[in-house]
């Protein structure tokens, strides 16, 4: 009997680590709150570390929860922890199971690891038709953290969904620089503020600061990650969260059965692997209905986020017309643009 037929025997240790705190309500938060659903699953014990830095340290913290707590599946969140920690303990480690967050596999890779992710951005695009039907003013606001793929892919997204319900709409957004800049996010938001925007959203890694300005200055507010609904009870519209548990349960599933790792692990609104939050109280029923039809047309794929003819930010065509590209699609892994009705620089 192999290793991993050994381990799929008896009860699953899964160790999890983290880059920050799991209470940032943010992106720790998300994963943490799976975490939270694997510990009700007989048979199953979870290890947890939060604040690992994307050093050797996440090395020893892997190999700590493998030799002492006899972990066979380690699911690393933080995207730092990819190259080198996450494939060195791989090839270190071959019958534990690796999982990774936003990590591409690549052939030449350890066969044990995995890697998974969610196409968010399709929240986002629901967020955006949210906004736009709440927003008064027809500005709209970002604050991000870098001009990433993944985060570029978003802020397009929440704009193109905005504008699909008011062509009209205009969406500012402002780069902070980092992932974690509590000082820059709270002056973004009040910069935008003062530019008259009505819905300030937010792509940074923990955005209670964002929302709690944003209630401060009495403007609508659109959460990332997980829910900070609580913390902007007027306010608070809805927001593009992670389901994490669905990824974690099909890795928990494969070490159970004894197989190795998907590799390549993606999914969007159909699979469950992202949602929005619960809408706020603001929210009138109507908009409510309005985004739960737009939702269906996005599950059943009769509306697509990324379709020509689109056009970036300074004029120039992107998507031709006549091309379509699904949620699944790679050429959008390296979207660099920033789209028409978007005001900033990439």
């Amino acid at each position: 009997m192999s290793d991993l037929a050994t381990a799929a025997a008896g009860p699953l240790t899964v160790g999890i680590l983290y880059s920050g705190s799991r209470q940032d309500y943010g992106y720790n938060q998300s994963h943490a709150l799976a975490a939270a659903e694997l510990k009700k699953i007989s048979g199953i014990k979870v290890v947890e570390e939060e604040r690992v830095p994307e050093t050797i340290a996440a090395q020893r913290t892997m190999e700590g929860m493998i030799v002492q707590d006899g972990a066979r599946l380690i699911i690393a969140t933080s995207f730092g922890y990819f190259k080198p920690h996450v494939l060195e303990m791989a090839r270190k480690y071959p019958d534990v199971t690796f999982a990774h967050t936003g990590g591409v596999w690549a052939p030449g890779m350890p066969d044990n690891a995995g890697t998974f992710y969610g196409y968010i951005f399709a929240a986002q695009y629901l967020a955006g038709v949210t906004a736009g039907h709440m927003t008064k003013s027809k500005k709209l606001g970002v604050v991000a953290a870098k001009p990433t793929p993944n985060l570029i892919r978003s802020i397009d997204a929440f704009a193109l969904g905005a504008r699909s319900v008011d062509p009209g709409i205009k969406v500012r957004v402002i780069f902070t620089g980092d992932w974690v800049l509590p000082v820059r996010e709270a002056e973004s938001a009040n910069s935008l503020a003062d530019q008259g925007v009505d819905v300030i959203a937010c792509n940074v890694d923990s955005p209670k600061v964002v929302v709690e300005t944003a209630e401060k200055r009495g403007v609508m507010s659109i959460g990332y990650h997980s829910s900070q609904a609580d913390v902007a009870p007027k306010g608070f519209l809805t927001g593009a969260e992670w389901n994490w548990i669905v990824p974690y349960m099909e890795y928990v599933k494969g070490v159970q059965a004894g197989q190795k790792p998907v590799h390549y692990l993606r999914g969007g609104l159909a699979e469950k692997f992202v949602r929005n939050t619960a809408f706020g109280s603001a929210v009138p029923q109507k908009v409510r209905d309005a985004v739960a039809s737009v939702h269906a047309e996005l599950v059943s794929g009769s509306r697509v986020i990324y379709s020509g003819p689109l056009s970036d930010n300074k004029g120039n065509v992107v998507i031709p017309a006549g091309t379509v590209y699904r949620d699944s699609d790679r050429a959008l892994d390296a979207i660099h643009y920033l789209v028409d009705g978007v005001i900033g620089e990439v």
